[in-house]
């Protein structure tokens, strides 16, 4: 027996510094690929510490600051202040009312024509379905003050085409940009330029419905609107809310277009004062940098806030393949 034990103390010295030296973790295939997991996922980490996280600390420290860019070196702790001024601000109050009326207009005329473009260049009966997907698509790619620009021309009441097809059909065309009335419209319709993404995301949803469903309705005898609302809306309904997440949180961060249009004035009586354009003339206008950033928060938590409630409603009206709703 003595032999063997010594045999045994011999082979666990000889063992014993290897398994010092690289940790039993790093030699299982399951370490391995959780080494190169973090080494992937490492750009993305600090990315996201350096450019989102840093900066959102950084504004609001800002935010409890009277931080002006003009004189930075007079900065001080205000507290609350920033966040208490802005209830009394009338440019504040006007603009989350001016944000709030667009986003009503906008998102559902947004929602409603990019699932209805899906449907049309989805359809197998459409000639030419992948030359009209990269027409539709195109605009995306053109930059939002150029496009903005094309689209002042466009609905110009005395030179643009838009007003000319109108009349063309003895339809007076209005004053599209310089009135109260039609300025949503018109942002609404420079709007449904850049839907392409919402469109393709809406066809995805649309080839990932099980054609054998479809097939079975019609045995069953039911017409094409019973399966739009039976079948197709309740299987694309997580890509529905997806859609409209993105377009709210797109919605309340408006600025360029409006910008473009009226070189940040607010152009008619205010009605295109977004309350990012709010937040531009505060932080970089007039270099109240603190109440700028402030305001940005302010902004941040109503996004939050209207999400939350997005997914709180949505919880038992979407259906997630393989749950029970």
């Amino acid at each position: 027996m003595e032999p063997f034990n010594e045999m045994i103390d011999t082979t666990e010295a000889v063992v014993a510094p290897t398994r010092i030296g690289r940790p039993r973790w790093f030699t299982t295939p399951s370490g391995r690929e959780s080494l190169w997991g973090v080494v992937f996922i490492g750009p993305w980490i600090i990315g996201l510490v350096l450019f989102t996280a840093g900066p959102m600390i950084a504004s609001l420290i800002l935010s409890l600051t009277n931080f002006d860019l003009v004189h930075p070196e007079a900065v001080r702790f205000v507290g609350l202040d920033n966040y208490v001024r802005m209830t009394s601000d009338p440019n504040v109050l006007k603009s989350l009312v001016v944000t709030f009326k667009f986003a009503l207009f906008a998102i559902p005329l947004t929602m409603v024509a990019s699932l209805g473009f899906a449907l049309l260049l989805n359809s197998p009966k459409l000639f030419g379905r992948n030359l009209f997907r990269t027409l539709f698509y195109m605009p995306i790619q053109i930059p939002l003050v150029a496009g903005t620009l094309v689209w002042i021309g466009f609905l110009n009441p005395n030179t643009g085409w838009m007003n000319a097809i109108l009349n063309f059909f003895g339809i007076p065309g209005p004053d599209w940009l310089n009135s109260t009335t039609w300025i949503y419209p018109a942002l609404s319709l420079i709007g449904l330029w850049g839907i392409g993404n919402f469109m393709l995301i809406n066809i995805a949803g649309l080839q990932s419905v099980a054609t054998e469903m479809y097939e079975a309705a019609r045995i069953d005898g039911a017409g094409a609107w019973t399966m739009f609302r039976r079948i197709t809306i309740p299987l694309m309904s997580p890509i529905l809310l997806y859609n409209l997440v993105i377009s709210l949180i797109v919605t309340f961060q408006y600025f360029t277009q409006a910008y473009t249009l009226t070189n940040g004035r607010g152009d008619p009586d205010n009605a295109t004062l977004f309350i990012n354009l709010v937040l531009f003339r505060e932080a970089f206008q007039y270099s109240k940098m603190g109440y700028g950033a402030a305001i940005a928060w302010l902004l941040f938590a109503l996004v939050l806030i209207l999400t939350l409630a997005l997914f709180a409603f949505a919880r038992k009206k979407v259906y997630y393949a393989g749950t029970d709703r």
